[in-house]
């Protein structure tokens, strides 16, 4: 939900909720006083305990007392001189907290309870027999609502029936109505502030917090601590995007360790691999110098000798120049149409002359269609299996070498199979012989030599063809690199072209 959403959702949350409880609330003591007041003064029909003041409210159900009595006598003028009569009404004036009292010719001549003489002569003072209205009594911190009814009997003597209500607590003092009513309007406006409170707590505060402790966090290099928040308001997309955010960060302190790592153990091996043959070619410069070399023949030998180490330190040098454009992607590949069977015919040829030189014999066959095509850079797919061969002419170490190049037809693609019976690699480094500076060898013996990215350096550009590479061998026996290439398809190269196209935009 959007912050903005939110915050109407909290201010309607405070405005409706208490409105509807305190609405509830007040619905109930309306409904709570208008049972008791038709209880406690026996009233039928429509209350309303709130449309007048509490003195209203008594003086019209004392009317409606009044009036009741008024009815009687109609029916029996002479009700109000009987005793049941009296008693019966009594009985009903109890119930709502009073009494009656009959006063006759200068005197009462029915108590049905206790009147203060004070009262007594109140009551005889305030309403003489000609008046109909209701009076307030107070005595002794008690307040009385009396009601009158005026009569005559047979032989003409007047009289008046008071009817006295105690008031003082017949119904809730209309303060402690007041007060009972502001505290549950507290407690509601306290419960919505609670339940909107931990909702704003829950949704803001707390991812505020947790991204808050993240900030802190990586400002002192810790970029293990993730901010993880469910939802899609504000807040959350911004907790989501500060979590890739530190990803990106980790992922670019991640691999700034191992570029810093790949440079030492790059530096090292340079050291090591320069050092051999400078360390060599020194040696038989010296030897010239001093005379050693004494005959033509072995003037030359150490002439070629000299001319050999120079080149593989060149060799190591255009090595390295690839790597660093390999590993900034920036190899000037130049794609193009191969045709796969006479391309690794040629290779296959310019090979075998160089590696019987060094008694290594190459054999070739390929199950291929002389028509078959696929796209990539002739001289970086040379430069593979070259690296390849070189690597494992490295490794042989049985008297009659042989490497072996197998190019398939598959249905899409196409598998270049190099086999040598060198003395393999062992499982436990298989997985790992394609990562940079990697050796099976921690001796790092001059024999073998290399910087340890030659297979790094095959894989990047097999990748780049859109290929994949892998190795499979046996200790003691020798290796096999498979290589499998896309076949040239008109759909397919129109997708690999924009998308090559699209990742030189990138790095420029």
């Amino acid at each position: 939900m959007k912050l903005s959403r939110k915050l109407l959702v909290i201010c309607l949350t405070l405005i409706i909720i208490p409105s509807l409880m305190l609405t509830a609330a007040w619905l109930l003591m309306r409904s709570y006083q208008t049972r008791e007041i038709r209880r406690a003064f026996e009233l039928e029909g429509k209350v309303d305990p709130y449309s007048f003041s509490a003195a209203q409210r008594f003086d019209v159900m004392m009317h409606s007392m009044v009036q009741d009595v008024d009815e009687d006598c109609e029916k029996d003028p002479g009700c109000v001189l009987n005793t049941d009569y009296l008693a019966s009404l009594n009985e009903r004036m109890k119930r709502m907290g009073g009494y009656i009292l009959g006063w006759q010719d200068g005197t009462y001549y029915y108590y049905g309870g206790f009147a203060s003489e004070g009262m007594r002569a109140y009551l005889s003072r305030s309403l003489p027999a000609d008046d109909n209205r209701n009076v307030y009594y107070s005595e002794e911190g008690r307040q009385y609502l009396v009601g009158s009814h005026a009569f005559t009997d047979e032989d003409g003597t007047e009289g008046t029936l008071f009817l006295v209500s105690d008031v003082t607590d017949s119904l809730p003092a209309l303060s402690k109505t007041i007060g009972i009513f502001l505290i549950i309007g507290l407690m509601v406006l306290l419960f919505s502030v609670l339940i909107t409170g931990s909702w704003l707590r829950n949704s803001l505060v707390k991812p505020l917090s947790a991204l808050q402790e993240a900030t802190n966090a990586i400002r002192e290099g810790n970029l293990d601590v993730s901010v993880e928040v469910a939802g899609d308001g504000e807040v959350a997309s911004l907790c989501r995007d500060f979590e890739e955010m530190r990803m990106h960060l980790k992922e670019a302190a991640d691999e700034q360790l191992q570029i810093e790592k790949n440079n030492k153990v790059l530096i090292s091996n340079i050291s090591h691999d320069l050092k051999t043959p400078i360390t060599a070619i020194k040696g038989y410069v010296e030897g010239i110098q001093d005379g050693v070399a004494s005959s033509p023949e072995k003037l030359d030998k150490y002439l070629h000798t000299i001319y050999n180490k120079a080149n593989d330190m060149d060799k190591l040098v255009d090595e390295l120049t690839l790597y660093s454009k390999i590993d900034t992607n920036r190899v000037p590949y130049n794609f193009t149409k191969i045709r796969v069977k006479s391309y690794f015919e040629d290779c296959a040829d310019e090979l075998r002359e160089e590696l019987e030189a060094q008694n290594v014999a190459l054999s070739y066959s390929g199950t291929i269609n002389a028509d078959t095509v696929m796209v990539g850079d002739p001289e970086q797919l040379k430069r593979v299996i070259n690296n390849i061969i070189s690597n494992s002419v490295k490794y042989m170490d049985k008297p009659k070498k042989t490497i072996d190049i197998r190019v398939k037809d598959g249905e899409d693609f196409i598998q270049v199979e190099i086999e040598d019976n060198g003395k393999g690699i062992a499982g436990k480094d298989i997985p790992f012989i394609f990562d940079r500076f990697y050796r099976t060898d921690s001796s790092r013996n001059s024999s073998t030599g290399g910087s340890g990215i030659g297979l790094s350096i095959v894989k990047k550009i097999v990748e780049d063809h859109g290929g994949r590479i892998w190795a499979s061998s046996r200790e003691g026996f020798g290796t096999t690199m498979t290589i499998e290439m896309r076949k040239y398809k008109e759909e397919q190269h129109e997708q690999n072209t924009d998308r090559r196209r699209r990742e030189g935009y990138r790095r420029a």
